[in-house]
């Protein structure tokens, strides 16, 4: 979880409607800190949950993720709506290509 330059992830979950995480990502000279709630969990199909990074977190945004079976595999699709500006959009996008692109990398293997 997290862009090419990320050295450690470090993680906690409480994988339930109104649980918390707490997601801590370590880089050479920095460390990206993000919690939120899940809002909306359905096993094997759906997770909603808030996203609000420590340094910001009276901006708080939406995550949607869905899974749905396509043959023999998957299609995940990932929304995160609700930001700050459109800087904060643009800048999750690219964190957000860049992790799945390492996620697509990580499954093809």
């Amino acid at each position: 979880m997290g862009p090419p330059d990320v050295i450690r992830v470090i993680a906690e979950s409480d994988l339930r409607v109104g649980g918390r995480y707490r997601i801590q990502m370590v880089m050479a000279n920095d460390v990206h800190d993000v919690s939120g709630i899940y809002r909306e969990v359905v096993t094997n199909e759906k997770i909603v949950f808030t996203w609000a990074w420590k340094s910001t977190p009276e901006r708080e945004s939406l995550v949607t993720v869905t899974v749905k079976p396509d043959g023999d595999g998957a299609i995940m699709t990932l929304l995160h709506e609700q930001f700050f500006d459109e800087t904060a959009r643009d800048n999750h996008n690219k964190g957000w290509t860049a992790i799945m692109d390492r996620l697509a990398q990580a499954v093809e293997a």
